[in-house]
């Protein structure tokens, strides 16, 4: 099974009387689960240019799941 890279998406406005309309941007469940993302973390967007958002975690959860592949052997620094 291959996850979906690029989760396209529309900026929604939402509008209440007497105020000026927030934007919303939601968050995709299949790519939150994969990378552990749950409801009231803190994040931050780091604006790299007008084409590029990133979005950053404030503190980085412990993952939950087991990892799958047999550990990397250890690296030696012997020249070949």
């Amino acid at each position: 099974m291959t996850m979906q890279a690029q989760y396209p998406l529309k900026i929604q406005a939402i509008r209440s009387k007497g105020q000026q309309a927030r934007l919303y941007v939601y968050f995709p469940l299949p790519l939150a689960a994969a990378i552990g993302l749950e409801a009231g973390e803190e994040v931050q967007w780091e604006l790299l240019d007008r084409g590029e958002l990133h979005l950053t975690r404030a503190r980085i959860p412990t993952p939950k799941a087991k990892c799958r592949c047999p550990p990397a052997p250890p690296r030696s620094n012997k020249p070949a």
